[in-house]
């Protein structure tokens, strides 16, 4: 009992010392604007699209669209483009098809004008589909890196009841982590949000960003994803919005009425953690560092978020130097502690 109420009289008073422990930012408000102009240290510029303005007579039309929206995107230098689930058969009125009449073996009909586009924009592209491996099919996505070629695939773990009715094969378990120039991702495919296992073993083994094409947007289940897995969601969608949100599960860009894609720089020098204990610790940081980071905390959740500013600056230093644990760690080391 003494050591909470320690722990609550303490969280009151350090908000009051500092004065600034309960809002989004610590840099004045004209200090802050300075700084989100400034080059971030690790960006990643990600683009995502939704084809829900999208008819059309068939599946190469449907793939020229989305061509032509990527060229749009273009202009922004994205990194990597995400495309929505199986899209190039989606909203193609009066087209009915089996899986194993359509599906490729990579890289086919589908994923080829994808490859031209990913090696003329030195960008990755995810670019999702049936394939044929093995004598199964499975709704895929095919990982393209910026020279154009096809570096890795991820089979959808877990298919609707009416996919494998139709001929679906799921995937091996546990899905593959991706390396890629600017850091490792995962991905997940519509009906993979509904179980844990596979967001948990990308955010165990690195991912940094988990790029989710579906069918459907998922509303808040998505965004509830970024923040438990503490990582970066990227959505491409069929219907409704496609968006990139934090991994504080708030939406910092998305597709709309008025715009069918997005695209928007991440830092990945960006860390979540446990406010409690590392509090204490704040003040000092904030002194030494100044406008070199930026200290996000959300008081009733009591996360903080430490984000780098300067490209000399890696947040993983600024935590070894002040023993403070990323949340992801601290509640791995505390789980293995109730095994005992």
């Amino acid at each position: 009992m003494s050591s909470d109420i320690s722990r609550r009289k303490f969280l009151g008073s350090a908000s009051l010392g500092v004065g600034a422990l309960g809002v989004p930012n610590y840099l004045p408000e004209e200090e802050s604007e300075k700084k989100d102009l400034v080059e971030l240290p690790h960006a990643v510029t990600v683009g995502t699209i939704s084809i829900a303005d999208i008819t059309a007579p068939n599946t190469q039309d449907m793939i020229q669209q989305v061509l032509a929206k990527m060229e749009d995107m273009a202009r922004c230098k994205p990194d990597i483009i995400c495309l929505p689930e199986i899209f190039a058969f989606a909203h193609i009125p009066n087209f009915r098809y089996q899986p194993q009449e359509v599906a490729e073996k990579v890289p086919g009909a589908v994923v080829t004008p994808f490859l031209n586009f990913a090696a003329r924009h030195k960008c990755y592209v995810i670019c999702p589909t049936y394939s044929l491996s093995g004598g199964n099919i499975y709704i895929s996505a095919v990982l393209i890196d910026r020279q154009g070629k096809v570096i890795g695939e991820y089979h959808k773990n877990r298919p609707a009841a009416e996919e494998m009715k139709m001929g679906i094969t799921p995937g091996k378990t546990p899905p593959p982590v991706f390396q890629t120039d600017f850091g490792k991702i995962g991905i997940q495919i519509c009906f993979d949000i509904k179980y844990d296992d596979g967001w948990n073993h990308l955010k165990d083994n690195g991912a940094q960003i988990i790029f989710w094409p579906s069918a459907y947007s998922a509303g808040r289940e998505i965004n509830s994803r970024a923040w438990r897995h503490q990582v970066y969601v990227v959505t491409s969608t069929q219907k409704d919005s496609s968006k990139i949100c934090d991994m504080t599960g708030e939406v910092v860009s998305q597709t709309g009425r008025w715009q069918s894609w997005a695209c928007t720089s991440i830092n990945l020098e960006k860390v979540f953690v446990l406010a409690w204990p590392a509090v204490s610790k704040f003040p000092d940081i904030l002194r030494k560092y100044g406008d070199r980071i930026r200290l996000n905390t959300f008081s009733e959740e009591e996360w903080a978020i430490f984000e780098s500013l300067d490209k000399d600056l890696k947040i993983a230093d600024v935590l070894n130097e002040f023993n403070i644990k990323t949340a992801y760690d601290a509640l791995k080391e505390l789980a293995i502690l109730h095994k005992k």
